[in-house]
C-alpha cells in the first residue's frame, strides 16, 4: 500500500496517494458515491498504474480528509481542480466511476485547460427520461446506514454465477487491504445525496465537451443504466462507447485486463 500523503486547499489538508512511474501525464482518479480512495480494488490500481502515474485522494470530507463535502457537483468538481493545481500539475487524465464520473465531466467542462482526456465509468449524463431507469430497489439500498456484502452485490454486479464470484473476489481484495482509513459519514453521504439530487446535467453543454473521451459501462447496470452512457457518447462530439457484456456497475473491478488494455489504448492513442 503505498503511502498516504497530503495536499493543501482551502478546506484543509486532503490526503492523497500515488501509484505507479513518475513522468508522463497522470491519471486523475475520481471516486463513486460513499466511496473512499480505499475503495478502489487493488488489482485495477495495480494494472492501470503499470506504466503511468495514478493519483487517487479523498476530497474534502471524506475518509482522511479535512473539511465538508460540497453541496454540488460544481463544487466537488471544484475541490478536484484545486488538488490538481496543489500538486503541480499542469494537465491530467481523469477516469471519473460513476459519482466521479458525474464530477469528471463538470472538471471538465468548469477546468477544460486542467483535463486532457476523459473517462466516464459507469455513469450519466445527467437526469434522462428516456430509456430503461435505475432499479427500482437502488434508492434504498444504496442510503442504507450500512450495506453488507449481498448489498454491494447487487448494486455492482448482475446475478450470475460468474459476475457473483468476481464480486465477491472484488470486495475481499478492497476490504483486505491494510490501514483503509474512515468510512464515508453520514453527513458526507448526505451531502454527496444533495449534489447529486441538485445536479442539472450536461446534456445541454455536451457539445462543449470537445475532448477526448471514453465512456464504459456494463450492459447490465441497475444503478446507471448503460442507456444513459450512450446518450453521453451521442451527444459528446469526440466519446467512444465501450460497453462490457455480463457486467453491471462495476464492470471495471470485474473485467479488470479488459478495461485497462481499453483505458491505455484511448490515453496512449
Amino acid at each position: 500500500m503505498p503511502r498516504i500523503n497530503w495536499v493543501e486547499t482551502r478546506e484543509g489538508r486532503l490526503a492523497w496517494r500515488e501509484d505507479g512511474p513518475r513522468g508522463g501525464v497522470p491519471l486523475l482518479l475520481l471516486q463513486r458515491f460513499r466511496g473512499t480512495m480505499n475503495d478502489w480494488d487493488p488489482a485495477l490500481i495495480a494494472a492501470l498504474s503499470q506504466n503511468r502515474n495514478l493519483i487517487r485522494f479523498d476530497s474534502t470530507g471524506i475518509g482522511r480528509s479535512e473539511g465538508s463535502v460540497p453541496e454540488t457537483i460544481a463544487g466537488i468538481a471544484a475541490v478536484a481542480a484545486e488538488v490538481i493545481d496543489g500538486l503541480g500539475h499542469r494537465q491530467v487524465d481523469v477516469l471519473g466511476w460513476s459519482l466521479g464520473g458525474i464530477v469528471g465531466q463538470q472538471l471538465a467542462l468548469d477546468f477544460p485547460h486542467l483535463v486532457r482526456r476523459l473517462i466516464v465509468a459507469g455513469s450519466s449524463p445527467g437526469p434522462d427520461t428516456g430509456g430503461p431507469q435505475q432499479h427500482p430497489r437502488v434508492q434504498q439500498v444504496m442510503t442504507k446506514p450500512e450495506t453488507d456484502e449481498k448489498d454491494f452485490l447487487f448494486l455492482f454486479y448482475p446475478e450470475t454465477e460468474a459476475a457473483l464470484a468476481s464480486g465477491r473476489a472484488s470486495r475481499a481484495r478492497i476490504t483486505a487491504q491494510p490501514d483503509r482509513g474512515p468510512n464515508v459519514t453520514a453527513a458526507a453521504f448526505m451531502a454527496q445525496m444533495k449534489a447529486i439530487s441538485s445536479w442539472g446535467g450536461v446534456l445541454h453543454r455536451a457539445g462543449e465537451l470537445r475532448l477526448p473521451i471514453l465512456v464504459a459501462n456494463g450492459a447490465h447496470d441497475v444503478m446507471l443504466p448503460a442507456y444513459r452512457s450512450y446518450v453521453l457518447s451521442q451527444r459528446a462530439p469526440n466519446a467512444k462507447l465501450v460497453l462490457y457484456p455480463g457486467a453491471g456497475h462495476a464492470f471495471l473491478f470485474q473485467e479488470i485486463e479488459d478495461f485497462a488494455l481499453d483505458v491505455d489504448r484511448f490515453l496512449t492513442r
